[in-house]
């Protein structure tokens, strides 16, 4: 495919491609049989028309449409890695004429890319990175899940309080009238879980087993049954048991039986090494977020608003599509963590991350091109070599089928984009915590145009 690049303001280009006849023509002959799958034409078996009868019979400009229509998201991609540009948002596509018979198809597309970087040192930052911890607050914490995890209820002969687990039968009532699924037997609920309608639980706090009591709770309005929101109701309650949770004493006899260590004091180093191991990861990953922000805050980007708008809406797109084969649609999602507020509130709040993403991608690509920084075939199977494992098949087959899939490039980019972030680390210089914070607040030349004039202070280099 022939391309042609034009740069155009705000980070946006102008993609002019021209797919080869001979493309168009084997594009044109595939819709050409599957639309013969369907047809009946006197002397040819069903399924096995030829294109040439088909594309006769519908029409050349018909079946080009058609053809077209299947074909031009991967020839816009074709196009989009022929101009080797990475693209930012929705694109603008403009369809030129259905060629004639031997002539190239040709289409135009514009769209925002990723904005190009001006770097700075980016060798030797120097950045704050603390120190690995597993205190012994987080470390009784998880001994008291595992507490929570292995306690019994235990029946007891008292008033039902907070934390308490009530047995019972309830019938529910509006007006006087039952209503469907307001009734239940054998029932068990944790009072203080926040699980039922509100107020449902407080009222039941002070019960006893064997007694009768009756309850009001008002629907909330956005109920998820429409004949009950809003609705005040009676439960005519009737509790057979009060149940208290017991937790297991904390000795070494627990922790041979929750964990198989010998002793106590073994369980809690094993959960303290474990804990420092988890926070070691985050440490690392924290370190190199900061390492790459701190080379980006000494780049120049520069990222139109136009840009941020688009990665923002690209971002929501990605996360609502990933939702949807959880099962959860865009109103449900809007719904319940949206907390009621509209798409153009959530895409405005995306903004910062949108911007932030866009110039580290700016500076991870100009690093990657002045370091000449490959990523190798070998690189590609090293890469690999997990998921094949897990998939029990050969790196070199998982390869292919990405190739096949059009993602291999993608997997190229990342691991190239790993390597540039490791080298900045491999160069970086790790202070305290305490330092970076005490840098942050010193003042330099450059922050004076950041300060109200007055508020300027005296700054010599030996400062």
């Amino acid at each position: 495919m022939k391309t042609t690049v034009t740069e155009l303001p705000e980070s946006r280009v102008r993609v002019e491609a021209e797919v080869p006849p001979e493309e168009v023509e084997r594009q044109l002959a595939k819709t050409a049989r599957q639309l013969g799958r369907e047809m009946r034409i006197p002397g040819f078996r069903k399924g096995k028309v030829p294109p040439p009868v088909v594309i006769k019979r519908i029409g050349r400009e018909a079946v080009l449409d058609e053809t077209v229509r299947d074909a031009i998201g991967r020839w816009y991609a074709d196009a989009i890695g022929e101009a080797k540009i990475a693209p930012v948002g929705d694109p603008n596509l403009d369809l030129g004429d259905l060629p004639a018979a031997g002539e190239p198809l040709t289409f135009t597309v514009e769209i925002g890319v990723r904005p190009t970087a001006e770097l700075g040192e980016y060798k030797g930052v120097e950045v704050g990175r603390r120190e690995p911890q597993a205190s012994d607050e987080a470390v009784q914490a998880e001994i008291e899940q595992l507490r929570e995890r292995a306690a019994r209820l235990e029946t007891v002969e008292r008033a039902a309080a907070k934390g308490d687990f009530v047995v019972m039968d309830f019938t529910g009532s509006i007006d006087g009238e039952e209503f469907d699924g307001g009734a239940g037997r054998d029932q068990m609920i944790e009072l203080g879980s926040g699980r039922l309608i509100p107020g449902f639980e407080e009222q039941l706090e002070g019960v006893t087993a064997g007694e009768e009591r009756t309850i009001t709770v008002t629907f909330p309005d956005d109920y998820g049954a429409d004949h009950l929101s809003g609705k005040e109701a009676q439960f005519a309650i009737v509790v057979s048991e009060v149940k208290e949770r017991q937790l297991p004493e904390l000795d070494d006899d627990f922790a041979i039986d929750q964990a198989g260590f010998d002793s106590l004091d073994e369980l809690r180093e094993d959960i303290r090494a474990k804990l420092l191991q988890a926070d070691e990861r985050q440490v690392e990953q924290a370190y190199r977020e900061a390492v790459l922000d701190a080379v980006v805050q000494g780049a120049k980007v520069d990222v139109p608003e136009t840009l941020v708008d688009a990665r923002a809406r690209e971002l929501w797109e990605r996360m609502l599509h990933s939702l949807s084969h959880q099962g959860i649609s865009r109103e449900a999602y809007l719904q319940i963590a949206g907390g009621g507020r509209e798409e153009s509130e959530l895409l405005e709040e995306a903004k910062p991350d949108a911007e932030r993403a866009l110039r580290r991608e700016a500076v991870i690509a100009a690093i990657i091109e002045a370091e000449g920084i490959e990523t190798a075939d070998g690189d590609v199977l090293d890469a690999l070599q997990e998921s094949a494992a897990r998939e029990g098949v050969a790196p070199e087959k998982l390869r292919q089928r990405l190739e096949q899939s059009g993602r291999l490039d993608d997997l190229r980019e990342d691991l190239a984009a790993r390597r540039a972030i490791d080298l900045l680390v491999e160069h970086a210089t790790p202070i305290s915590v305490e330092q970076a914070e005490a840098r942050g607040k010193l003042w330099t030349p450059e922050k004076d145009s950041e300060q109200p004039a007055g508020d300027q202070q005296l700054w010599t280099p030996g400062d």
